[in-house]
């Protein structure tokens, strides 16, 4: 908690203390107060008890230790690609997802007090994502770990003309002027959290259902390209595939996939049967309905 900044470093002892009598209703996120992430977490649960942690390993420790129920986690942005390597903390978590949730992104410019900002303090995403609105008034961009955090040092410090770039939750949650909202330079900008949990939940099938995985294909020519036609030929949609480097050996490309779909679904689980022979391991990371549709 020290590593936030003071206004933070209330808020933080408050939230934690909250979902420390409750931990059945907490949810672990990663950032300061005011983050995207927390106004997710609001959401997806009303009625959740958000709490904020400095790393995603340390949100994630929160539900594998029983201070929270589930975590939040972004994963990937419509303009920016992937967000946490999900790929890399999920398997060493043991936890499972059972759930996804998609939350506009919006950014608002905030300072302590009135006068026109001539510097701008932001997560270096945020700040390229409203790199046209800065370059027109001639604002500085200053990169900062995240957003929130941002503002609540705006807040502590209160040097005139330096501002935030954050959610408009945190001006209100660190009592700061906001100067003008919706500024990125984007408005379909995106980003998708997945919801982890201790225990894999099986969905309903009332409605769409993803799942995701890891796989290792064999180092063996056209390995990659076997292993995918399992999925066309059973009509199974693939929604995202991504390779990933894992230690410095490059010999290896590993893999993370989104399908609709779940096991028990005739048609999935040939296809992961393909798959399966074709790898050196699969790893299911879990299940859940559907957030937003695929579908064009």
């Amino acid at each position: 908690m020290d590593t936030y900044p003071l206004p933070a470093q209330r808020l933080v002892a408050e939230m934690t203390d909250a979902a420390a009598r409750a931990p059945e209703r907490a949810i672990s996120f990663q950032g300061a107060p005011g983050a995207n992430s927390h106004l997710a977490v609001m959401d997806f649960a009303p009625d959740g008890l958000p709490l904020p942690c400095f790393s995603f390993e340390d949100a994630l420790d929160a539900v594998r230790d029983g201070r929270a129920d589930r975590a939040m986690i972004p994963i990937e942005n419509s303009l920016h690609g992937r967000v946490a390597d999900m790929h890399f903390l999920l398997p060493e978590s043991g936890l499972s997802i059972i759930d996804e949730y998609f939350l506009p992104i919006h950014h608002s410019l905030m300072s302590a007090d009135d006068t026109p900002p001539v510097s701008a303090l932001s997560h270096v995403q945020a700040l390229g994502q409203c790199r046209k609105y800065l370059r027109r008034r001639g604002i500085r961009p200053i990169v900062y770990a995240d957003t929130a955090g941002a503002a609540a040092l705006v807040a502590e410090v209160r040097e005139p003309g330096a501002a935030a770039i954050a959610p408009s939750l945190a001006a209100r949650l660190y009592g700061l002027t906001i100067h003008d909202e919706k500024i990125e330079d984007s408005s379909d900008n995106m980003t998708r959290f997945v919801v982890l949990g201790r225990d894999a939940i099986m969905p309903s099938r009332d409605g769409p259902v993803m799942t995701s995985f890891l796989f290792e294909v064999k180092n063996i020519p056209a390995a990659l390209y076997k292993a995918m036609g399992g999925f066309a030929t059973n009509g199974v949609n693939m929604t995202k595939l991504e390779s990933y480097q894992r230690g410095a050996s490059f010999s290896a490309t590993e893999f993370y996939a989104d399908i609709e779909g779940m096991p028990g679904d005739p048609a999935v689980d040939r296809a992961l049967e393909e798959l399966a022979f074709h790898s050196k391991w699969v790893r299911l990371l879990g299940s859940y309905p559907q957030g937003r549709s695929r579908s064009i």
